[in-house]
């Protein structure tokens, strides 16, 4: 990876920054009540930006990522028509998915299956 697309890569991560901390804190306020850290921290966040709509809704959780989003599908389009090592790795990678989709099948079963106890688990031991 050359350093503009490193670049790139670091400046995309940095605009979707706020955004991904807003859903994190949405997730971990309600992993326990409040009056606890690190939901009551997470729960002044959430309340952050909700008191500043155009500024959080507006540009944090739409615009942003919006943007991240379009540089890096026309970045990806430009990497696909310019890179025949990036065509042939990806058509390596199908083919291997394709050969091997009853195990990669399972192994997303036991991820899925892994969080959801997690959850359970969070959710009994809180109650």
């Amino acid at each position: 990876m050359n350093s503009t697309k490193r670049i790139l890569a670091m400046t995309e991560f940095l605009l979707v920054l706020p955004a991904m901390l807003f859903m994190t804190s949405l997730f971990v306020r309600n992993l326990q009540p409040q009056q606890y850290e690190p939901a009551r921290s997470a729960g002044r966040l959430v309340e952050w930006y909700s008191a500043r709509p155009i500024l959080c809704l507006g540009i944090f959780l739409i615009a942003l990522p919006l943007t991240v989003f379009m540089i890096g599908c026309i970045t990806l389009l430009r990497s696909w028509r310019s890179d025949a090592k990036l065509r042939q790795a990806s058509m390596e990678t199908f083919a291997a998915v394709r050969a091997n989709l009853a195990a990669l099948a399972i192994a997303a079963a036991t991820v899925v299956a892994a969080g959801i106890l997690a959850v359970v688990a969070l959710h009994v031991i809180t109650d």
